[in-house]
């Protein structure tokens, strides 16, 4: 008979199992390694920074409503950011565990400690222990904080690993990823609302038109084990003990709940291959399909498109780049201190949508080398895959432009807005071509987290910087034209800005891909090795 395990037996192989893998991850290559040092080190002093902030809070009016809803803002995150990035180690994902001999409860044991073990950890914990201070005020609050700090931190473990167990197979598979894509949109429009919220408290009442929004939260874990320290302070005894036991029952749904994702996950058979026996629908041509051109640059643009419809990494991306790219010119029109210049952010997010070009094929680029024989083939099959992300790119600049100018009210800034958002679009498009051929790099298909590939971050920093950076110098002449018409008080003609800008930029999206055609044709070996490591 097999033995079963213990928690106190598993709870130690799970730690040093999680220390080994992180130890010989970093021996893989030494950029990774001075990519954690580097990640650590900065997360500690933002943490040290948080730290201090919520200790000088302390003996302020309503602090205590501050760190309340900051409490539930992290317990949020940690609900959200298992579906972006692992919450453990990748070898701590259940499904890899379901030929042991090992139970559900010890095997949660083992895990959730496991899981403290790390840099969110240690921060969330810096941030919990600094709201203790800044909230307790005498003996019996302290002694609240001594149980609801490490509470807090358990409760926002468990609820990252229900989530992350919940959605194991959900997240591997196409829609599950199409799901994660759409909560990310979710995620970023909830950070520009919390930016707008803090920015408009100052405008307010301070911290006082927080109070009644934390009045309900602290009813609700785990912000309600936070706020029975203020209930200590307060002197309010059964109230706080009633908070923590709220906080405790949470801590126990949650472990219940994932006991059964895990005795669900580790018995039943995995469906996700059971629709390959189907037979497949016979795809229909589009109405966009219809309207492409015939020959290659049909074809190739019809691949792209796909990829963005379909690829779940590519999709992610572009999500993203829409999202940002609408809200944060928006957000800042809506809170009275924006410009008509801050629509091109979504422009400069949609144009690095052209950067590593070849990364998304993967090692499937060999098929696209072999049919590159010539300059020529290459320069089309950049000028296709650009004419691909224009059909995107630009109405949707010219949107975002457009809807910031109604929020400001400032119409006639319009066409110099449009102008300097097309002139930069065409400007990332070149310089994207020109990125793509000289530093192409991975893209991994078997990690839904991963973006690059170890030991090519570097590639893709100095990818994207580099070329962004080139697209600003590349636009300088279009900005001192407009600051020259503005400052001689030329302000009539600034509509030429549109016709110049959108003629600028397509001349330097011409540019771009001549000059990137002739290095795609040449480093075809070089590119494929690059985009195949993944």
């Amino acid at each position: 008979m097999t033995p079963v395990a213990d928690t106190a037996t598993l709870t130690p192989v799970f730690v040093s199992l999680k220390l080994s893998l992180l130890r010989n991850g970093l021996r893989q290559s030494s950029g990774r390694t001075a990519a954690y040092i580097a990640s650590v080190a900065v997360t500690l002093l933002i943490a040290a920074g948080q730290f201090l902030g919520l200790v000088l809070l302390r003996g302020t009016d309503h602090a205590g409503a501050l760190i309340v809803l900051l409490s539930a803002v992290f317990a949020l995150g940690w609900t959200v950011m298992p579906l972006f990035f692992p919450s453990g180690d990748e070898t701590l994902d259940p499904t890899r565990l379901v030929m042991l001999p090992l139970r559900p409860r010890p095997l949660i044991g083992a895990l959730l400690v496991a899981s403290l073990v790390g840099i969110g950890p240690l921060f969330t914990l810096c941030l919990l222990v600094g709201s203790a201070v800044a909230t307790a005020h005498g003996v019996a609050s302290v002694i609240v904080a001594v149980i609801a700090v490490p509470l807090v931190l358990l409760v926002c473990v468990a609820l990252a690993r229900a989530v992350a167990t919940a959605n194991v197979r959900l997240l591997s598979s196409r829609k599950g990823r199409d799901l994660a894509v759409l909560s990310g949109l979710v995620v970023a429009v909830g950070v520009q609302v919390v930016n707008f919220g803090v920015q408009r408290l100052g405008v307010a009442g301070g911290l006082a038109e927080l109070v009644p929004a934390a009045r309900v939260v602290r009813w609700l874990p785990p912000a309600s084990a936070i706020g029975a320290v203020e209930s200590a302070s307060e002197g309010a005894y059964g109230r706080a003990v009633l908070q923590l036991l709220l906080s405790v029952a949470a801590l126990a749904a949650l472990l219940y709940a994932w006991q059964r994702s895990l005795v669900k996950l580790m018995t039943a058979p995995d469906g996700s291959t059971l629709g390959a026996a189907e037979p497949t629908r016979k795809e229909s041509a589009s109405g966009l399909d219809r309207l492409l051109p015939e020959g290659r640059t049909g074809t190739v643009m019809r691949r792209s498109l796909r990829y963005v419809w379909r690829d779940p990494k590519t999709k992610a991306a572009w999500v993203t780049s829409l999202a940002v790219g609408l809200i944060v010119p928006l957000f800042n029109a809506l809170q009275g201190n924006g410009t008509i210049y801050v629509a091109c952010f979504a422009a400069g997010m949609l144009g690095i949508q052209m950067y590593n070009q070849f990364g998304q094929d993967t090692s499937a680029f060999w098929m696209v080398a072999q049919t590159i024989s010539t300059t020529r083939d290459a320069h089309l099959e950049l000028r296709a895959r650009a004419a691909a992300l224009l059909v995107i790119t630009l109405p949707y600049a010219a949107l975002v432009t457009v809807l910031t100018a109604a929020v400001l009210g400032r119409w006639r800034a319009l066409p110099e807005g449009l102008g300097l958002s097309f002139a930069l679009l065409g400007a990332m498009l070149a310089t994207g071509a020109v990125a793509s051929a000289r530093f192409p790099y991975s893209i991994p298909q078997d990690s839904a987290y991963k973006n690059v590939a170890p030991g090519q971050a570097g590639l893709a920093w100095i990818s994207v910087l580099g070329g962004m950076v080139s697209a600003a110098l590349l636009c300088a002449p279009l900005i001192v034209l407009t600051v020259w018409l503005h400052l001689s008080g030329a302000d009539d003609w600034s509509w030429l800005l549109l016709p110049v800008g959108t003629v600028y930029g397509a001349l330097l999206t011409a540019a771009g891909l001549r000059l990137a055609a002739p290095q795609v044709a040449r480093r075809l070996p070089e590119i494929l090795a690059a985009v195949s490591k993944g």
